[in-house]
């Protein structure tokens, strides 16, 4: 298989967690309903329970006060205690043990305001707020009974819950309603820009948008549209000028070759000299054929035997070896037909072929046809771990390059050919020296 490009798989890692415009609006007022409506709730719970515990210890120290005040006003004798909402309990010295006995969580309290919890003979728990006062004279105790407040608590928790709840949920159905409203004209230009993307003569988008920001972006992607379809409208016919202009040439060089070529009076060098004009010829037809293909995107058809072109490229740099002891051997298959032009397997093979031819100095190359495959194996020096990531990047040359002539866009032109056929090329070390390129058919 084919090395994947290097920030492919990042993209599509980010694109995977890239959250939708709408649904980041929708979250945001989502989070903010929720976060303002807890922050509200836990306020307000903690002013009540604020105020709620001032008042009960403001009431329970002036209770404690009063009857300390009672107390040394009646000389040690029982008082009569007014209090609200508390029960009063007192102890003399002499009741001490008796207090130690009945309640030591009271006698080992000191001066204060204290939170009990008390089990109660049924198993159920009481909660209230015990305040005390010891003096030499008498130890003073003020109950104050917080049960029903503590229940009250609950129930005014579970109603702040219920408020949360409500108030979140209202926050995303404003959040979707938002969302939409901005998201509209977002959407309705993302639909025409998709739909102009299929025609040649893109649609204007600016006159269907009011001016705001979305305008000002349709205005901006209509200019990009103009300037780019000119680039492109510019390309295709410097493509279709130079296909024409340089076809013409050839089609004459062609044309003089075949007639020099039925002269009987030829000698073996200026034969070989015409043959490999020819071939020459012929390799220009099919780079400028697959060129032309790739600068108009456009997938041609045709039937293109395999074994032939193979052959026929082989013979090809088998002219140009020049006395360099490499073997060049074709195995495989023996019928392989493709729906595609002879110029572009031509080219993608050829440059394969050669590619191996030039960094095997000595030994052979053997292009193997398989029924949906073609491996080109050589026994050149291998292929070191950065070759075979960058191989197929243009303006790239091997470490074994060394100073070969070629500006390293040969295999990025195969490259591109397997992209517009769907084919798949790849390049691996071979199972002992060299290195196997494999040519595979979508």
């Amino acid at each position: 298989m084919s090395e994947p490009d290097s920030t492919t798989a990042p993209r599509r890692k980010q694109a995977r967690y890239r959250r939708r415009l709408r649904s980041r609006i929708i979250l945001s007022y989502l989070l903010l309903g929720f976060g303002l409506t807890l922050a509200l709730a836990f306020t307000t719970n903690w002013a009540r329970g604020r105020v709620e515990n001032q008042l009960v210890e403001d009431l329970m120290n002036r209770n404690l006060d009063e009857s300390w005040t009672r107390f040394v006003q009646s000389g040690g004798r029982e008082p009569e205690v007014p209090v609200q909402q508390l029960k009063a309990f007192y102890y003399t010295p002499d009741k001490f043990e008796e207090l130690r006995t009945h309640r030591p969580e009271w006698y080992a309290l000191g001066d204060g305001i204290h939170s009990i919890t008390a089990v109660e003979e049924d198993g159920s728990k009481s909660y209230y707020k015990l305040g005390v006062r010891k003096t030499p004279q008498a130890w003073f105790f003020l109950a104050y009974d917080m049960s029903q407040s503590a229940r009250g608590e609950k129930q005014f928790n579970n109603a702040l819950i219920g408020v949360v709840v409500v108030f979140t949920g209202l926050s995303l159905l404003v959040g979707w309603w938002a969302a939409s409203r901005v998201m509209s004209p977002v959407s309705d230009l993302a639909q025409r820009i998709r739909r102009s993307g299929t025609s040649s003569d893109p649609e204007a988008l600016a006159p269907h948008f009011p001016q705001d920001e979305v305008g000002e972006l349709a205005k901006a992607l209509d200019d990009y549209a103009e300037r780019l379809t000119e680039v492109v409208q510019r390309d295709r016919e410097f493509n279709a000028d130079v296909s024409h202009e340089l076809r013409t040439p050839l089609a004459v060089i062609r044309g003089a070759v075949e007639l020099m070529l039925t002269r009987a009076d030829l000698d073996v060098r200026t034969h070989t000299r015409l043959l490999r004009i020819q071939r020459a010829e012929q390799q220009c037809t099919d780079l400028i054929g697959a060129l032309l293909l790739l600068s108009r995107n456009e997938r041609a058809q045709g039937a293109c035997d395999v074994v032939k072109v193979a052959q026929q490229q082989l013979e090809s740099h088998r002219a140009q070896l020049g006395g360099k002891p490499v073997e060049l051997r074709l195995e495989g298959e023996g019928h392989v037909l493709l729906d595609v032009p002879d110029s572009a397997l031509a080219v993608a093979l050829g440059n394969l072929i050669g590619n191996a031819v030039k960094y095997t100095p000595s030994g052979e190359v053997v292009v193997r046809v398989h029924r949906d495959a073609v491996e080109v194996i050589d026994s050149g020096p291998g292929l070191s771990a950065e070759d075979a990531s960058s191989l197929f990047t243009r303006g790239y040359r091997g470490s074994h390059a060394g100073a070969s002539q070629g500006g390293g866009i040969g295999l990025s032109i195969v490259r591109r050919l397997c992209v517009l056929y769907g084919w798949d090329v790849s390049v691996r070390p071979g199972a002992e020296q060299g290195v196997v390129a494999v040519l595979r058919f979508g």
